[in-house]
């Protein structure tokens, strides 16, 4: 993540989804992704801008764009 160490113990995300009737079919329609991050003092803003760009580098944002919408924020606490 932008050169920042990325140890399991410091990243944790919960994550959760709506699911839809469209057109009489159930749909995944968005996923809210909520990053809970402890960084090194000091990295906030490339820590902010990792999270801000993060759909346009994850593979799994990039195949459902479009198609889901994704809401992606983070807690940042800096050690």
């Amino acid at each position: 993540m932008r050169e920042i160490p990325a140890p399991r113990d410091k990243i944790q995300a919960d994550v959760e989804g709506d699911i839809e009737a469209v057109d009489n079919v159930l749909k995944i329609t968005r996923i809210r992704v909520r990053y809970r991050l402890r960084i090194p003092a000091g990295t906030r803003e490339r820590a902010e801008r990792a999270v801000a760009t993060h759909a346009t580098k994850c593979p799994a944002a990039n195949s459902v764009r479009g198609c889901i919408d994704l809401d992606i924020t983070a807690d940042i606490t800096e050690e």
